[in-house]
């Protein structure tokens, strides 16, 4: 039996909030007609949402095709400031993921741009431990959709979906697939299923579940 652990990125294996306000900031800069800055607070409560849905909070003024043209712009930035100086990686992440490596295929699906994961892979040298990874930037799917395409092109027998938010929640389910709650992570969930504290107590959360 192939078995997958599938993870979201924001909140669940870094936190690049501090790092991609500035990039955004600057961005928005170019632009001083909008009068628009963002706070880290602010991100926080964006991360792990849609680009088109974090373009209508952020901007609801303007047409769809002028925020989704700004936020492209400072999803460039984004990617470029990350490119040098990385996110802030949660505790113990490397250690945790190969110990998960030696009985599971990792994987990761997040609702960023194209682009994105491949600066968490290549600055914090990740890209030994995932199989596989997408997300709507490249596929313009839901992330429910995106962790299907992993499974079906993956052949896996098994997986479960280890997210922070209500959303990752709701893609678990449209998958068909277990959810483990990251709480340490951004957001909350609406109803009570396996949950871990800390990134580490997933190799003991795991078992469990199957």
């Amino acid at each position: 039996m192939k078995r997958g652990v599938i993870f979201d990125l924001d909140g669940t294996l870094w936190d690049s909030s501090a790092q991609v306000v500035p990039a955004w900031n600057q961005a928005l800069g170019r632009h001083p007609e909008l009068g628009r800055q963002i706070t880290e607070e602010e991100m926080r409560g964006y991360m792990g949402k849609p680009i088109e849905t974090i373009a209508e909070l952020m901007l609801p003024g303007l047409s769809r095709e002028e925020r989704l043209a700004v936020l492209e712009e400072c999803c460039a930035e984004e990617r470029a400031y990350l490119r040098r100086h990385g996110g802030t990686l949660y505790p113990r992440l490397e250690e945790t993921l190969i110990t998960l490596g030696k009985s599971y295929s990792l994987f990761i699906v997040s609702n960023c741009n194209d682009g994105y994961i491949e600066t968490f892979l290549e600055y914090h040298k990740m890209g030994r431990f995932f199989s596989d990874t997408e997300c709507i930037g490249r596929t313009g799917k839901p992330k429910g959709e995106n962790i299907r395409l992993i499974m079906e092109r993956n052949s896996l027998d098994w997986a479960v979906y280890v997210g922070d938010t209500q959303g990752d929640l709701d893609a678990a389910d449209l998958a068909g697939i277990l959810f483990i709650y990251a709480s340490y992570g951004f957001g909350t969930v609406n109803r009570d299923v396996p949950a871990v504290g800390q990134f580490s107590e997933l190799p003991q959360a795991l078992p469990a579940l199957f």
